[in-house]
């Protein structure tokens, strides 16, 4: 960007020894820079949205289009400096040669006039482009802070989500030994039960046997 407004200040030298083709020259300058800056603007804006789409394959995929997010701020940002830089720096050139072509037809005093109204025009270019240079800066500033804290805030419910999952799997875990255990406990009753059932079956005693005919007791009453 220095680099840029040299070649406009130089261009705006030539322009006021060489009249209207140093002009042009300085015009077209001035084009060809902003076919740059719009050229590259469309390189990154496909570029960023390449990498948007290939962040929906990838597993965290909000934390993958917040960093490109941030990034895509960062470089839009830049650009537009560069063309608020071109732009003032195209209307410094303008008002430069206004400012020549009145002095060419003024007087000693009406140039020394012109040369301090030149003065006071630049100091108040500089004064605009220094709110202006402050301004993007702060809304840059903004934007990032606004973009770290939704990232910031997009991790810490993840990890509160994850623990809170994390939390539930160990109840689940804790719940189904324990079902386990209890289910291994009423095995041992029930085996232990049926043992000893069976052992109360084989140690109980014999049913007495019934007398025989011929020990059956007679009745006196019924003799022959």
């Amino acid at each position: 960007m220095k680099k840029l407004l040299f070649l406009l200040f130089i261009s705006f030298i030539s322009c006021t020894a060489g009249g209207q083709s140093r002009e042009d020259i300085a015009s077209a300058a001035v084009d060809r820079e902003r076919e740059r800056i719009n050229a590259e603007r469309v390189r990154l804006e496909a570029g960023f949205d390449a990498e948007e789409t290939a962040c929906h394959k990838k597993f965290f995929v909000n934390h993958c289009l917040n960093a490109i997010k941030s990034r895509r701020h960062q470089a839009m940002a830049q650009l537009r400096q560069q063309e608020v830089a071109l732009n003032d720096a195209q209307r410094k050139q303008k008002a430069a040669e206004q400012i020549r072509k009145t002095e060419e037809k003024s007087s000693l005093d009406v140039q020394q006039q012109a040369a301090e109204r030149r003065a006071k025009s630049l100091e108040e270019q500089k004064a605009r482009e220094e709110r202006s240079r402050k301004k993007t800066d702060d809304r840059i500033h903004l934007e990032q802070d606004a973009t770290l804290n939704a990232a910031d805030a997009a991790n810490k419910m993840k990890g509160s989500q994850e623990k809170a999952q994390e939390r539930l799997d160990k109840q689940a875990a804790i719940a189904q030994e324990v079902q386990k255990y209890n289910e291994k406990q009423q095995e041992v009753m029930q085996r232990k039960a049926d043992r000893e059932k069976k052992q109360r079956e084989q140690t109980k005693p014999a049913a007495k046997s019934l007398p025989t005919p011929d020990r059956l007791p007679v009745n006196p009453g019924l003799r022959p």
